[in-house]
């Protein structure tokens, strides 16, 4: 049975199919591709959740645990990552800007954490840009643990499915828009490089 949990509720603004979850003071975890399970992964420290919307806000709501919670009911897509804080806090970003007005997902100080991210409605706008409406809702569960691979505990969203059948390492191109040949093609382009350390 599940203990009582903290939690908080904040709209984010995802960017170029991300937001984030860092540690201000260092590298969270090991890179792991997108498309190990196409809602959760991590580049240059920071972990990552796909959003099937380009631009645009996504409710996230937090809960934190002090044990392996079990997992929610009734979301579409969920995954688990391994994280390691060092020093205690564990905070929810817009994509590569402020953190929002959550709780650290550190809530025992620095040390291990498991995440479990669950996902809703990624189907329902993929990639447009902006969604004045918010179209996507996502639960992350945290609880102090130590590391274990990633994990993808239920997949049945269309875009979860897009992701993981990309190759690893490639950009994912669903329109037009997101062409080389294009300013905002080009822009994503430098965005995810930036991310790599490659600054070409």
């Amino acid at each position: 049975m599940n203990e009582s949990a903290r939690t908080g509720t904040a709209l984010v603004f995802a960017q170029y199919h991300h937001f984030q979850i860092v540690d201000p003071e260092g590298s969270l975890a090991r890179d792991l591709d997108s498309t190990y399970n196409g809602l959760v992964s991590a580049s240059g420290g920071a972990v990552e959740v796909t959003t099937g919307i380009h631009t645009g806000n996504v409710e996230v709501t937090v809960e934190l645990h002090a044990q392996r919670p079990d997992v929610a009911a009734d979301w579409e897509d969920i995954a688990e990552i391994s994280c390691h804080s060092p020093s205690g806090e564990v905070l929810v970003t817009h994509f590569m800007d402020d953190p929002v007005d959550l709780p650290s997902l550190a809530s025992q100080g620095p040390g291990p954490y498991r995440l479990r991210v669950h996902a809703r409605g990624r189907d329902r706008a993929v990639d447009q840009s902006p969604v004045d409406d918010v179209v996507e809702s996502y639960l992350i569960q945290s609880w102090p643990a130590q590391h274990q691979d990633a994990l993808l505990v239920k997949a049945t969203d269309a875009y979860g499915a897009q992701v993981r059948a990309q190759p690893a390492d490639d950009t994912i191109v669903i329109d037009h828009e997101d062409s080389l040949d294009t300013q905002t093609g080009r822009e994503r382009d430098i965005l995810h490089r930036a991310e790599r350390g490659d600054y070409s």
